[in-house]
């Protein structure tokens, strides 16, 4: 759904002259009066631009959350961290190879735009300047590695992992976001609706995380003893914090500050609440209690289904893709168990599932007046009669599926290869944490808790600082105890 910017300048020196395409010159100021840039329009997307940011540390919060205490902040690292390799990767060629226009293969762009290369202007007759959306661009796909890393929990070695990110975004999201949005990309040309990254992003994310898992290999089973989130409030801020961060990146696709912009918006809000009060309910037959982690979780499904489907779904439908994503969803949750596969953040049933939903969505409801709210043409759906796009979503669903899948499992082993990248910690590392295996530093440091997990009393020697004369301190007690268990 995104514009691609045609119109190419570079600069010729010191001077304030451009080279334009047809090798004439002309003034940075004449170049400039030839554009149709809309300031409102540039202003809405650089906000979107920067409450997509946002979605990254909301989601390092998120993930550290649902870890245990010992690997807390490793979680909020490599999501950080990946976002920073995925926005280099994007400026050195990824732009490039996502959305060059002299690229007609179809699956991958050339190098064109190599180094934001001419990357400026944009054409005369677009509201916002080429430079503008490259930036919106490269949020998605910070986003799309940080996801990924929620398959590394708990176990994964943290520079491999950034080694592994920029190789997975140039083999992997660069072409799957060719398909959707390049000029010349085969599912944008054969009119597949995909409207803010159900494959790249939602299927990418979704089954590269569980892909990377699978190379990473399951936790000791002696590790997943009494696992569960070690603070909620953490899941909670990062959750709303993520909502916030979507409406922009839903938001922002529709290229301006327009109605289908707008219409998106409500749209992603309304599957957000349908998916938490659906996920809540579901819980709550099981367990007969309100989980505060089934929210967040309905929320999440919820605006992941919504990705692809917001910008071409009537708000009736919106409803229903609500209810229905964060059923399946919640049901798909248990895969990993079935195939033993230690997603552990459950990357692959919360947002692959939910972003194959979406797409299937658009092929049932998608409908052609909410399409062309921003002025984009297209059949729509069986809403329209235009039932051949079932097919076509399917297809693109398949080919997003198989080809992210079998890429990252071949990536993950292939890096393991590498000398010095070994992916996985030691046992010994898995046991004390990430965080002291690979940081050295701790989300939770208190002077009074040893580094030892396992031995929580006090030394002999600290017992006989405290009592040296045999008295009865006002915590005798206490210290009895701490002398019997040690």
């Amino acid at each position: 759904m995104h514009e691609y910017f045609a119109k190419r300048v570079a600069y010729v020196g010191a001077s304030a002259l451009l080279k334009l395409q047809d090798n004439s010159t002309a003034t940075v100021e004449e170049v400039g009066r030839g554009q149709n840039y809309d300031t409102g329009d540039i202003g809405f997307i650089a906000i979107c631009s920067c409450m997509v940011l946002i979605m990254i540390p909301g989601l390092g919060f998120l993930y550290s959350g649902l870890a245990r205490r010992k690997s807390a902040l490793s979680m909020i690292w490599v999501t950080l961290m990946s976002g920073a390799v995925g926005l280099f990767q994007w400026y050195f060629w990824g732009y490039s190879l996502t959305f060059s226009a002299t690229a007609t293969n179809g699956f991958i762009g050339n190098l064109d735009s190599f180094g934001f290369r001419n990357v400026l202007w944009g054409h005369p007759a677009d509201t916002i300047p080429e430079l503008l959306f490259a930036t919106f661009q490269g949020m998605f796909c910070m986003l799309t590695l940080a996801i990924i890393m929620g398959g590394a929990a708990e176990r994964g070695r943290l520079f491999p992992a950034m080694v592994f990110t920029f190789i997975w975004a140039t083999l992997v999201y660069c072409p799957l976001a060719c398909w959707a949005w390049g000029p010349n990309g085969w599912a944008n040309t054969w009119g597949v609706l995909d409207y803010a990254g159900g494959g790249p992003v939602e299927i990418g994310s979704g089954v590269g995380g569980f892909g990377y898992a699978i190379a990473l290999g399951r936790r000791k089973d002696k590790m997943l003893l009494n696992f569960r989130p070690h603070n909620v409030s953490l899941v909670t801020l990062g959750t709303i914090l993520l909502w916030f961060g979507w409406l922009g990146f839903n938001g922002g696709s529709a290229s301006g500050a327009n109605l289908r912009a707008i219409y998106s918006i409500f749209n992603s809000n309304l599957t957000a609440i349908f998916g938490a009060m659906t996920w809540c309910l579901l819980d709550f037959r099981l367990e007969r209690k309100w989980s505060t982690v089934a929210v967040c979780s309905g929320i999440i499904s919820g605006l992941v289904a919504a990705t692809p489907a917001s910008g071409v779904i009537p708000l009736w439908a919106s409803v229903i893709l609500g209810i229905v994503a964060c059923t399946i969803c919640n049901f798909a949750t248990k895969i990993k168990y079935i195939v033993h596969v230690d997603d552990s953040m459950d990357t692959f049933a919360e947002h692959g599932v939910a972003g194959i939903i979406g797409l299937l969505f658009n092929a049932l409801f998608g409908a052609d007046w909410v399409i062309g709210l921003n002025g984009v043409e297209h059949e729509g759906g069986w809403l329209n009669h235009n039932w051949k796009q079932l097919y076509k979503q399917f297809a693109y669903i398949c080919a997003c599926c198989g080809y992210t899948l079998f890429m990252t499992v071949l990536i993950g082993y292939a890096v393991n290869y590498i000398p010095g990248c070994h992916l996985r910690t030691s046992e010994d590392g898995e046991l004390r944490g990430i965080d002291d295996d690979q940081i050295g530093e701790f989300a939770y440091d208190y002077v009074e808790v040893r580094r030892d997990y396992l031995a929580w009393a006090p030394p002999t020697e600290t017992i006989a600082a405290i009592n040296p004369a045999g008295a009865s301190p006002p915590n005798e007690p206490i210290i009895a105890s701490l002398e019997k268990s040690a």
